[in-house]
């Protein structure tokens, strides 16, 4: 059992703490955050958000859409162009939301400077990465890419979704940890964190919802999140970041949905890289696709929305993609990645 804890990293605390949303305006003080500006949405506000939102200078709602867009509204309010004859203040800027949410709080601090803080309701490893998009309009004005510097963990809130779509956001962070294994730059951590975050998710979604460890859910997502941003991604990010951008489909879903026929081919080509994770997962390598779709029970990409007629300009943009390189073996081509995009869509 995940006992709670706070963990210090190189200019980064996590706060691990059942119930920690309902005193997070605490530990922000604790934290030397007085001051800040709250990001989030209608839903999640509505879901535990009440005392951030009175604790807060000021609320700002995320608004649907990319990235780019939704943290480009804000640039305005929350990152003004500076003046050199004008001392303009910022505020840390808190996250509460999901993976987008706290994207786009990166991204306006990418412009700002300001502090971001995280405070996740989803299993996303946007909180513990500096991997994000720049905000649409602003690009030139980036100071740098953004790591939150707290994080204020809550597993009771991190795994609160129903379960089908909390076993999808769940598959999203054990690819976090799956697409690092083999990179160019994994290391001794990176494979610690990813091979340990990966064993805590499949214990955890073995068991029934009732009876689940939701903390070992919630702690093997924010390890896998670790792990991608110290190793960087690869195959697996490449192929759902852009259909998710150019088909349209859901984020969480198209990586569960993904994930399997990924891990299949790279197991292919990086047995010794992927031995050590069906071992994390309980099962043998040559069983890894068939056990990732038992945790994560996929819809095909198919039945998730996404525009099919887009799939070759998505293809397309994966070749450009300058992670594929990373890839052990011969080089992926255009045939290899529309074999693996077919296969996930039927």
């Amino acid at each position: 059992m995940t006992a709670d804890f706070s963990w210090r990293d190189a200019g980064r605390t996590v706060v691990f703490r059942r119930g920690g949303l309902a005193r997070a305006a605490e530990v922000l003080r604790e934290n030397g955050v007085e001051e800040f500006e709250l990001l989030s949405t209608e839903r999640a506000l509505g879901e535990g958000g009440e005392d951030l939102a009175g604790a807060s200078v000021g609320v700002h709602l995320v608004a649907s859409g990319s990235v780019p867009a939704a943290a480009g509204a804000l640039t305005g309010a929350l990152a003004p162009p500076s003046h050199a004859e004008e001392e303009v203040r910022v505020r840390p800027l808190v996250a509460f939301g999901g993976g987008r949410v706290v994207d786009v709080a990166k991204a306006v601090g990418s412009v700002s400077g300001a502090e971001v803080v995280a405070v996740p309701t989803t299993l996303s490893g946007a909180p513990m990465t500096a991997i994000h998009r720049l905000p649409e309009g602003a690009e030139d004005r980036v100071r740098g890419m953004v790591r939150p510097s707290l994080v204020i963990a809550d597993p009771e809130v991190m795994t609160g979704q129903p379960e089908q779509e909390l076993r999808a956001s769940a598959m999203n962070a054990l690819a976090h940890g799956a697409d690092t294994l083999y990179s160019p730059m994994s290391n001794p951590v990176s494979e610690m964190t990813a091979l340990r975050g990966a064993a805590l998710i499949a214990s955890a979604l073995d068991e029934d919802r009732a009876t689940r460890e939701r903390a070992d859910l919630a702690l093997g997502a924010i390890l896998c999140g670790y792990a991608i941003d110290s190793a960087g991604l690869g195959l697996h990010h490449v192929i759902c970041q852009t259909l998710v951008r150019v088909c349209g489909t859901p984020h969480a879903e198209t990586n569960a949905a993904v994930l399997p026929h990924a891990l299949a081919l790279l197991a292919e080509r990086a047995p010794e890289a992927y031995g050590p994770l069906a071992e994390a997962l309980g099962t043998e390598i040559g069983g890894l696709k068939g056990r990732v779709e038992e945790l994560g029970r996929p819809k095909p990409l198919g039945q998730l929305g996404g525009d099919e007629s887009k799939l070759d300009e998505a293809v397309d943009a994966m070749l450009q993609r300058s992670e594929l390189a990373r890839v052990p073996g011969t080089p992926l081509t255009r045939a290899d990645l529309e074999h693996l995009v077919r296969q996930a869509w039927a």
